[in-house]
């Protein structure tokens, strides 16, 4: 079953003090480029949220956000250590002084140096930690399904998509029986008009047409394009089915796409292989997406 890369989910736990929010975005890209934003006070505990996004979400350009609302609007506590701030505000009035500066600021200028003020530390008690971990963890569940829903939808379109190639297959197999007839009776009338048919040497002439229809041949083809094709309907259906597998069986499709319209020799079959192009860049749109 495949999956998007483009995802959404949140989720948000009330505790009694605090509420935690965690939101997860996420757009198509070919490896994981994550975003995490938490507060300081889990600062120790990125490398276990990071460790998660690596295993659950595998690819995509991912904006992780968690905040924590304060539902008393407690304030940190903050402490002037006075000693210093003297310290600082005489020599910056020493300075001031010698320099004839009259500036009115210095206290100020003094509150702003290292280490005069200081903020009591946030203490995450392991009810709050687990309090956000499993709020992280329901969110990223509701992400997964946001994922396979778009999944869902991609995996119709891409089956569409290649339904309607082997259609054309099947409409270039209809042509091509009458396309080598009108090859021999085409290099006939040529040898013909120019040569006459007196001096045509028939023996010359079929092993000369073996070698041109033997050019011409697209049955390899045809019978390859199929064959990748069902690949690419069987391979949607298996549980580790993903974007970079169907990629490379794309090109696959492409390839025996191109090869079949240069020899095909025919504008009809010419025609049709301009519609597979299209299908299949449908195809490889959609799979830009598919994790």
């Amino acid at each position: 079953m495949i999956k998007s890369m483009t995802g959404y989910g949140i989720a948000s736990t009330d505790l009694e003090s605090s509420k935690y929010t965690v939101e997860i975005k996420s757009l198509n890209s070919k490896f994981l480029e994550l975003s995490l934003k938490l507060p300081k006070a889990f600062s120790d505990k990125e490398l276990i949220l990071r460790n998660d996004c690596n295993k659950f979400i595998e690819r995509g350009k991912v904006n992780i956000t968690i905040t924590i609302e304060s539902v008393n609007n407690d304030k940190k506590s903050a402490t002037i250590d006075q000693k210093l701030l003297k310290t600082y505000y005489q020599q910056l009035k020493s300075v001031a002084d010698d320099l004839g500066d009259q500036s009115s600021n210095l206290l100020q200028m003094a509150l702003n140096f290292p280490e005069v003020i200081t903020y009591e530390e946030d203490v995450v008690s392991d009810e709050e930690w687990q309090a956000l971990y499993s709020t992280f963890k329901q969110a990223m569940d509701n992400f997964q399904v946001f994922r396979e829903d778009e999944g869902k939808v991609l995996l119709e379109d891409l089956k569409l998509r290649i339904s309607n190639i082997l259609e054309f297959l099947g409409e270039v197999e209809t042509l091509d029986p009458r396309r080598i007839p009108v090859v021999r009776e085409r290099l006939t009338q040529v040898l013909e008009e120019n040569i006459g048919k007196e001096n045509i040497d028939g023996n010359r002439l079929e092993q000369e047409l073996i070698y041109y229809i033997d050019k011409l041949d697209i049955t390899e083809e045809k019978i390859r394009l199929k064959s990748h094709c069902d690949y690419f309907n069987k391979t949607l259906k298996m549980a580790d089915a993903n974007g970079k597998k169907l990629g490379f069986i794309s090109q696959e499709i492409g390839r025996e796409i191109n090869t079949l319209g240069s020899k095909a020799n025919d504008a009809l079959i010419q025609q049709t292989v301009v519609r597979m192009k299209e299908e299949l860049e449908k195809v490889k749109e959609q799979l830009l997406n598919v994790l």
